[in-house]
């Protein structure tokens, strides 16, 4: 019994270990992942004017990429929490590859919803695998290894803005083709990634030492806890659809500046939302998940309801206030939700990215149909009010209280 304890022994330990270049080579491809797929909200202008769009038809865009985006995850998930897929994530870019290419060369607006539409099965395919990447090569600190993924994501998402004003504004919409190159390169990394998978699929195993995974909550309270997460992932993600999809409008509106400047300001922005997401995970690691959810929503809400009524330069100083503080929250929200389902990492993972996508989704179309209706500015003043359903946070229950 000694020589088998022993044997095994070095298997537990190595699954115990946090596996840093993994995870570095996870949060770079899902840099370049969210980069590619951020050019698409950074040349709504320019596609707005060459198509002669409304804000109705960008909101359909949009809508068309997040509910391909999200509607397949959750079934990813499941499926690949009984049978992982080493290799998926190949799979998942070379369908945003192909969707980048038609892209570029789109000049019908039906068009471009095909074209979107492919990177957005891409990114169903590439993030509920990636996440249990992430997981598998925590060594526990599962915090932090969501954020570092997720903070590659968001720096991405951070970089398409700065990428269409450098290139795409001066260049046109076929200049998107040229991001092909990050595209292979990132097959290349997830090449690497998942040999390292198939090598360690022992590290998908429950280890019996971890009991504190029974978070000892009923099935109800579980189901409770989950819808009110949900709930906090929609006001999230509806707020942060009105700015990534119509900050440039409202900037280019309400201050009358150029379209290269509105996509630097919204470049400003989602780099504070990359760095915030940093500090969400760790935080929850350290202080408890529920306390940093509490803070990143509901935090928000004094700077939303400002901004509105701010000048340019309150309007951008605001901004990172908001990104910061609210970028915070899904890494803490995905952990906090993985430990209230234990052993369903991937189908939570894609339950969750599904919905935030999705949310972000219907939220660009509804809020691009009240700026048609209504005006541009009368869709910030109605975001301002979604952080306050941040309140919600208290109703959630103290899984780390239970584990102990």
């Amino acid at each position: 019994m000694e020589k088998i304890a022993t044997a095994k022994a070095p298997v537990q330990q190595a699954a115990e270990r946090t596996v840093f270049s993994v995870l570095l080579a996870l949060s770079f491809s899902h840099l370049i992942n969210d980069a590619i797929q951020s050019l698409i909200p950074a040349i709504y202008p320019i596609v707005k004017d060459s198509l002669h769009l409304n804000f109705s038809q960008v909101g359909y865009i949009t809508l068309t990429y997040q509910l391909t985006a999200s509607l397949l995850q959750p079934l990813v998930g499941l499926y690949t929490d009984k049978k992982p897929q080493p290799y998926s994530l190949i799979i998942g870019m070379g369908f945003t590859l192909l969707g980048l290419v038609c892209l570029s060369q789109a000049h019908h607006f039906y068009f471009v919803l095909l074209s979107v539409g492919l990177v957005g099965v891409g990114s169903s395919v590439f993030h509920p695998e990636s996440s249990r990447l992430a997981h598998m090569a925590s060594g526990g600190q599962h915090g932090l290894a969501q954020s570092l993924f997720q903070l590659g994501g968001n720096a991405g998402s951070s970089l398409g803005p700065l990428l269409a004003a450098m290139i795409i504004v001066p260049h046109g919409q076929s200049s998107l083709s040229w991001f092909s190159i990050l595209a292979i390169l990132a097959i290349v990394v997830m090449i690497n990634i998942g040999s390292w998978y198939k090598q360690n699929t022992h590290r998908l195993k429950p280890k019996k030492v971890q009991l504190h995974t029974d978070n000892h909550l009923s099935n109800g309270k579980v189901i409770f806890a989950l819808s009110i997460l949900l709930v906090l992932v929609f006001s999230k993600y509806f707020y942060m659809a009105g700015m990534t999809s119509y900050y440039t409008f409202y900037l280019m509106h309400k201050f009358n500046v150029s379209v290269q400047a509105s996509q630097i300001y919204l470049f400003v922005f989602l780099f504070a939302v990359a760095a915030g997401t940093f500090f969400g995970g760790p935080l929850g690691d350290r202080i408890g998940r529920k306390y940093v959810i509490w803070i990143s929503i509901l935090g928000v809400a004094p700077f939303s309801l400002l901004l509105p009524h701010a000048n340019l330069m309150w309007t951008c100083v605001l901004s990172i206030f908001i990104g910061l503080i609210l970028s915070s929250a899904f890494s803490a929200i995905l952990v906090y939700a993985q430990e209230l389902v234990p052993g369903k990492v991937g189908m939570i993972a894609g339950l969750f990215f599904g919905l935030a996508f999705g949310m972000g989704g219907i939220g660009s179309a509804v809020l691009g149909n009240i700026a048609d209706n209504k005006g541009i500015d009368y869709v910030f003043q109605l975001c301002a009010y979604l952080p306050l359903i941040g309140l919600l946070t208290g109703l959630l229950p103290d899984v780390e209280k239970s584990h102990k």
